[in-house]
């Protein structure tokens, strides 16, 4: 029967089931199964490479390894009597090649390092697949953006109406936000792509290893130097998970736009009804529940970031098992923003868009008081602040009609006569036209067609280089990983 090989010399005694269960980290292992086979594979050709194993015993080693790669990790590896999965695999090996050879594979490095190496190879492909997703979201937005450049709808604040604005415009912001989301993940990769592998326990090791050459087998950009550090930091989860905290709270904030937007008294949206449920009772319900879980799983991701930084804040230096714990938290909080951004690219762009009552809706409320004020000083020479009165009193009393602002002027504008100075009905009426107030604002980032396609420009410039970069990530990984296989059979051919 297969037993854990760590415990034999050490250890004794039969450990309970429950005992066991609560040591393991067998489940949130097997996240990084794979990964730990290329990590055995680069280490093993790393050992055989600076002759600290004999030739003979690389001959063994390599074809089992390869063989647990071609053909799959059994079941049976996962079981909670290894603890984890490195001890599972060593102990598969050791079985299948004897412990002459299969002894010797774990030769020059700890469970820590290799755990740490293993997480932060999974990572950074976590971190590639989300960023990709993140360029479809992005895609999406600056498609439907470029679609609604003319699409005039109320802009918002304190969630009053507050200034007209154009579709395309409130889309662009979202996605300068997911933009900056790919932009800290982006640098984030740049700190989890270090090889913490031969720092064994803390304090590296004896034998004549090559860290370097391991981290280049590995894909790595290089190396975690500091051998203690290597094994006892996790602050590159840490950021990832704070990066992700981040992301969801921008997908929570669109979620929440959509569920607003979607509502029977705003109008502005209708969601696929593949993203939508009904209810149980009522059978006119038409539920957003998508975006609504969405905003639920913003809090989940909340709470895996929390609970990785609580683990972490009062560990001493070095390793801690403490940090077993953290792991499933990393996935946990990478699953959630994965799915909820696969998600919201799908709803966004199936989405329908009702541009007649967003236009309906955007003169409300006074919302183009602003450019009224703003007209009343580039047209007729009055201060803006006292212009910013004249209108907020003529607001005050229910219009702004030419009758209305010169009561109003007569009260708070130091007794300036409008009608003096040459305002008329059609020059407030003109001032106040939706579109025209949008239309003026085209400054860079403004809300207007020329500016939001100018943006449009702009984004889609900054896809196709932030395509290129993942591509070019993707690309580097996949040739590390054929590269070591390689290096493995011509080894044993």
């Amino acid at each position: 029967m297969r037993t854990d090989v760590v415990r034999l010399g050490r250890l004794s005694g039969e450990r309970t089931g429950d005992i066991m269960h609560f040591l393991s980290s067998m489940q949130a292992d097997r996240q990084i199964a794979d990964a730990d086979l290329l990590v055995d594979i680069a280490h093993v050709l790393m050992l055989d490479r600076q002759k600290i194993i004999d030739k003979n015993i690389t001959e063994q080693l390599i074809p089992a390894l390869l063989g647990l790669f071609d053909n799959g990790i059994p079941e049976e590896v996962f079981d909670e009597k290894f603890e984890d999965v490195h001890a599972g695999i060593e102990s598969l090996i050791i079985e299948a090649v004897g412990a002459e050879a299969g002894g010797r594979m774990h030769m020059g490095r700890s469970r820590n390092d290799e755990v740490a190496t293993c997480i932060r190879i999974r990572l950074r492909e976590e971190q590639i697949g989300l960023m990709e997703e993140i360029l479809t979201v992005r895609e999406v937005l600056t498609a439907l953006a470029n679609n609604h450049a003319g699409t005039i709808m109320p802009g918002f604040t304190h969630l009053q109406y507050a200034q007209p604005t154009t579709l395309a415009h409130h889309l662009l912001a979202y996605e300068q936000a997911f933009s900056r989301d790919f932009d800290r993940l982006r640098d984030a990769y740049a700190r989890v792509n270090l090889s913490p592998l031969g720092a064994a326990a803390f304090a590296s090791t004896g034998y004549p290893i090559d860290r370097e050459y391991t981290a280049s087998l590995l894909g790595f950009d290089g190396l975690v130097i500091n051998t203690m550090d290597a094994v006892a930091t996790r602050d590159f989860a840490l950021e990832t998970l704070a990066d992700l905290s981040i992301l969801m709270t921008n997908t929570s904030r669109l979620s929440e736009e959509l569920i607003v937007w979607s509502t029977s008294f705003a109008k502005f949206v209708t969601l696929d009804d593949a993203f939508c449920s009904t209810s149980s009772i009522m059978p006119q319900k038409k539920n957003p529940d998508t975006a609504e879980i969405m905003r639920a799983k913003t809090g989940s991701v909340f709470g895996a970031f929390s609970s990785a930084l609580m683990i972490v804040k009062g560990l001493p230096l070095s390793y801690n098992r403490d940090l077993q714990e953290l792991t499933p938290n990393i996935w946990r909080g990478m699953r959630d923003a994965r799915t909820s951004i696969r998600l919201l690219a799908g709803m966004l762009s199936s989405a329908q868009f009702d541009t007649r009552r967003m236009n309906e809706e955007a003169g409300k409320g006074f919302s183009t008081a602003t450019e009224l004020a703003d007209t009343l000083v580039r047209s007729y020479g009055i201060p803006f602040r006292t212009a910013h009165s004249i209108v907020g009193r003529a607001v005050q009393k229910g219009d702004l009609t030419l009758k209305t602002l010169e009561a109003a002027a007569k009260e708070v504008g130091g007794g300036i006569s409008l009608k003096g100075k040459g305002l008329t009905q059609k020059a407030i009426d003109s001032a106040l036209d939706v579109t025209y107030s949008v239309t003026i604002r085209k400054s860079p980032g403004g809300p207007s067609p020329v500016a939001t396609k100018k943006a449009v420009t702009g984004c889609r410039k900054n896809l196709v280089a932030d395509r290129a970069l993942v591509s070019g990530r993707v690309g580097n990984l996949e040739k590390a990983k054929k590269n070591l296989i390689t290096k493995a059979r011509r080894r044993v051919a």
